[in-house]
């Protein structure tokens, strides 16, 4: 990030921080170790923009309405005080957020480090699949997390956050989204927001060296904004509720959300299990397991273990635990096989 940009993403950071009180440019110019002259440049460059920001003499700068443009700067000062959102980089462009992540905890970054994008080139989605993720549509957030805790427990972070999406989906809109075992957010049973967790392991001892919690999330699109071959299993945010919210408000939420479940990560298991539970749709249903081999088996999804496993009932009665896969749900994208297990 040049200098200049630099400067205009901290001076609405404490314009943000300040609320509804103005700042005058001396203190800013303090703050910031620059010239009164620079943060006039900055404010201007923001004002440009599309930041309303008002200023009255003896008083200084207010903000007072924001575009619903990506700011690192906007996030860093509602989100001031937080593990999550320590660091926030916001990018035009990124092959993936999640691969953007993996790289700075390569190099050393703290935890809490937030890359956000515009667009990806090449989104990742579940067994290699790639998320679609136009330009100013969708929210494309990565997290930087070093959890200290047993290998079986980082597993169920990616349970974890689904509760936490649901949860700022649901601040920011008034809809209730529910969950597709494991990782998909679901409204009006196509898929809103996929979630993917991918693990850096320490190569001598083996323990975890970090997570990259990674989502997309469909705000803006409308149906022909999809692939054709996306366009009937997917949903946004504008099409279920006509005019969405901001990105930034929904960032805002979702980073908030996750920061207050990383807080109390892995101890408040059971509270994140039983909202877990009530919010997904693949209990109660006949559902096929997809194998890696490209082979499906049907079943029926009786409940979750205490580890977010699913628990399922075979053709032949036999019942098993899920720990990881792929599961397809019946009447969910789709799939309307009546051949299933009847309840």
């Amino acid at each position: 990030m040049g200098g200049m940009r630099m400067q205009t993403e901290e001076v609405i950071r404490l314009l943000v921080c300040a609320g509804e009180q103005s700042v005058s440019g001396e203190a800013m110019s303090e703050t910031l170790g620059v010239s009164r002259a620079a943060v006039w440049k900055a404010v201007e460059a923001l004002r440009q923009d599309g930041y309303v920001i008002s200023s009255a003499t003896n008083r200084g700068y207010r903000l007072q309405e924001m575009p619903d443009r990506l700011s690192s700067g906007v996030l860093r000062g509602q989100l001031d005080g937080r593990v999550i959102g320590r660091e926030i980089s916001c990018l035009a462009t990124v092959d993936s957020t999640n691969d953007e992540v993996k790289r700075r905890a390569a190099g050393g970054a703290e935890e809490g480090l937030v890359i956000l994008a515009e667009t990806q080139s090449k989104g990742k989605g579940r067994r290699g699949r790639l998320f679609e993720s136009p330009a100013g549509t969708g929210l494309y957030l990565s997290v930087l997390l070093r959890p200290q805790c047993r290998l079986d427990e980082v597993f169920q972070l990616t349970t974890w956050s689904a509760v936490a999406v649901c949860r700022a989906v649901e601040q920011c809109t008034g809809l209730r989204p529910e969950i597709k075992w494991t990782n998909d957010i679901v409204l009006s049973g196509r898929k809103l927001c996929g979630i993917l967790t991918e693990l850096g392991i320490e190569g001598e001892s083996g323990r975890p060296d970090y997570v990259a919690l990674g989502m997309g999330i469909n705000i803006g699109q409308q149906e022909g904004d999809f692939a054709p071959e996306v366009r009937p299993v997917a949903i946004s945010l504008a099409q279920a509720m006509g005019t969405p919210p901001r990105r930034m408000e929904l960032a805002r939420a979702v980073l908030t959300e996750l920061n207050d479940m990383y807080a109390v990560f892995p101890a408040r298991r059971a509270f994140y299990l039983e909202e877990y539970r009530a919010r997904c749709v693949t209990l109660g249903r006949p559902v096929r397991i997809l194998h890696p081999d490209g082979s499906e088996v049907p079943a029926f999804a009786e409940d979750l273990g205490d580890d977010f496993s699913l628990h399922v009932r075979m053709e032949d009665g036999e019942r098993k635990v899920i720990q990881a896969g792929e599961v397809s749900v019946r009447g969910l994208y789709g799939y309307a096989d009546e051949s299933a297990i009847p309840t």
